[in-house]
């Protein structure tokens, strides 16, 4: 049966970007509809590393990841990786991402991200207590933990880098690292500590919570949007059995936004990151924030009721099945922390919208403002909901934006 709706604002995506532009949006009296064929939230705004990390300045491509491109890509056992029946179809945006990695565009997008960011916890803050989830909220920071001492040394200048960003961020010996967490085992070289980061410590429930409060005054549709046609009076959005008229409307749709995009005259160079985290329960957590071994590429997430190991990157798109072996990397890395780690209780494979320089694609459509983009956010979606979300919302309302929108901008490539 298809279903007619009219509204005011379509927001076609409802993870946790969607549902915090609908809360925004909600709250300047707008009327919204939200689309999306799954349950909301319950995609890569599920499965992520539950971190506000407004320290996560560096965009994934560098010199470093540029001069190691060959055998991060093609060592299936690296942290950054690629499915290699997707090359074809990755080709154009490896290019991009490559040029992107070269010193000047590294520093320019760091700049760019550390923008977004600098107000990410403060945000969260905000919108957790406006929808009743501030006990979801920790705040004891997080670490990036070094094993060798060669990689603690190697790690000053990361650390240096970032302070020019304005991130907070303290490096501890495996002494002060080890009164810390004191369950980690012992590591030759240390840890960089930052105290300003927020933990959800669960963010399935965080998404579920703003879901709550977003659907007392938004409606939904679950179904699949497929094109977005621009008319005289608004914009036509369709999908098998829905046909939806908004005056404006605002793709939100993560890694699925690319088609939805180029249906309103847009070519982004978005692809996918395939994301993967494995969980064990157990009543008491081993550590009392996040913490990422650096050079396995994951997160150690103590959320509740359960330890959650999550991360890595890989390229592989929308269709390919999850990769066993990324699984049993994640596994192989928690048990090297914590050997102990029996046989985990679920697995997980979600979709990250990746951009080339790892910025998201935030603004107007190159054909005008019935149309705003909101997606690409790769790693940090979670971490720049919020903002993203009064970002949007001033478009939308015609003022203007609390940042300059150019580095992030659909007609930027």
């Amino acid at each position: 049966m298809m279903q007619h709706m009219t509204t005011d604002i379509a927001i076609l995506g409802a993870g946790v970007v969607g549902l915090a532009i609908a809360e925004a949006l909600i709250a300047e009296g707008r009327d919204v509809v939200l689309v999306d064929p799954d349950t909301p939230g319950m995609g890569a705004s599920y499965g992520n590393a539950g971190t506000i990390a407004d320290y996560a300045v560096m965009p994934v491509g560098s010199p470093d990841v540029l001069k190691n491109l060959p055998s991060l890509l093609f060592d299936k056992n690296s942290p950054l990786a690629i499915r290699r029946e997707a090359l074809p179809s990755l080709a154009p945006w490896l290019m991009r991402f490559a040029r992107q990695s070269l010193p000047a565009a590294t520093r320019r997008n760091a700049a760019a991200i550390a923008a977004l960011v600098a107000d990410a916890c403060p945000s969260w803050e905000g919108l957790a207590e406006r929808i009743g989830a501030t006990d979801l909220m920790q705040r004891r920071g997080c670490l990036y933990l070094y094993e060798t001492a060669a990689a603690y040394r190697a790690a000053e200048a990361d650390m240096a880098f970032r302070r020019t960003q304005g991130i907070t961020v303290e490096l501890i010996d495996p002494d002060t690292l080890a009164q810390m967490e004191p369950n980690l085992p012992a590591v030759e070289g240390g840890a960089a500590y930052f105290p300003k980061a927020v933990f959800l410590s669960d963010p399935g429930h965080m998404v579920a919570y703003l879901a709550e409060h977003v659907f007392q005054h938004a409606g939904f549709i679950q179904a699949r949007a497929e094109t977005i046609t621009r008319q005289f009076d608004g914009t036509i959005v369709e999908g098998p059995g829905m046909r939806l008229h908004a005056r404006t409307v605002i793709i939100a749709a993560g890694a699925h936004s690319r088609t939805l995009a180029r249906s309103a005259g847009d070519r982004v160079p978005l692809d996918t990151e395939r994301g993967y985290h494995v969980e064990w329960d157990m009543a008491k957590p081993r550590l009392t924030r996040p913490t990422c071994p650096t050079t396995r590429g994951f997160y150690l997430c103590p959320m509740q009721g359960r330890l959650r190991v999550a991360g890595t990157v890989e390229l592989g798109g929308l269709a390919l099945p999850p990769s066993p072996h990324r699984i049993a990397k994640l596994v192989e890395g928690a048990r090297a922390i914590f050997p102990d780690l029996g046989e985990p209780d679920r697995t997980w494979m979600g979709f990250r919208p990746s951009m080339p320089d790892s910025l998201p694609v935030i603004g107007a459509s190159r054909a005008g403002l019935e149309v705003i983009h909101a997606y690409g956010h790769g790693h940090i979606g979670l971490t720049l909901a919020p903002i993203t979300a009064r970002l949007v919302a001033a478009l939308v309302a015609g003022r203007a934006p609390e940042l300059d929108l150019t580095p992030y901008l659909p007609t930027r490539f």
